[in-house]
């Protein structure tokens, strides 16, 4: 994953309301997201809301996962297109407690991606985010399984697997 780029307002308006949806119900696993589920596309939705200031309805491709050994650690994987659709934004929010300078890791199936920073910690959790190039793009709809990667301690390393069924074809009728 490459460093966070710069993104249009209405794509910082449209996440920072997401994730506020997102984590009404507490830090330690993502809530259920908030907004008007447009459409479903495998495992991913299709979400959309007016936030408060913005002057027209703005959507994200969600997923929200729970890792299966640990119900307590969680997240919420969000996917937009900034206002002027020349970049695609991937935040994921892990939940509070992870190991910040560790970063998030990605793998997609076997492929080790990298790994990028948290930008920012709110109440409910810690958010990481990375511009989506083409590479990184065409991984994630042409692979089967995502795995992010958060760390509570710098020698445990928690997987946390999202099905990428239905990324590509969620992706492509986001508005």
């Amino acid at each position: 994953m490459t460093a966070r780029g710069p993104f249009g307002r209405r794509g910082a308006t449209l996440v920072a309301a997401l994730i506020t949806a997102l984590t009404t119900a507490g830090a330690s696993a993502p809530a259920l997201a908030q907004g008007a589920v447009k459409s479903s596309h495998g495992d991913w939705q299709i979400r959309c809301d007016t936030p408060p200031g913005a002057k027209a309805e703005q959507c994200a491709l969600i997923q929200n996962v729970t890792a299966e050994d640990r119900p307590n650690v969680g997240l919420s994987v969000i996917v937009l297109k900034t206002a002027d659709k020349k970049q695609r934004i991937l935040r994921v929010l892990a939940p509070l407690g992870v190991l910040l300078p560790s970063g998030l890791g990605l793998k997609v199936d076997q492929t080790d991606v990298g790994r990028t920073p948290f930008v920012r910690c709110l109440p409910n959790g810690c958010v990481a985010e990375v511009v989506m190039d083409d590479k990184l793009m065409d991984q994630l709809k042409t692979g089967t399984n995502a795995t992010f990667i958060v760390f509570q301690t710098p020698e445990e390393g928690i997987g946390i697997p999202i099905a990428l069924k239905g990324f590509g074809e969620g992706f492509d009728k986001l508005p």
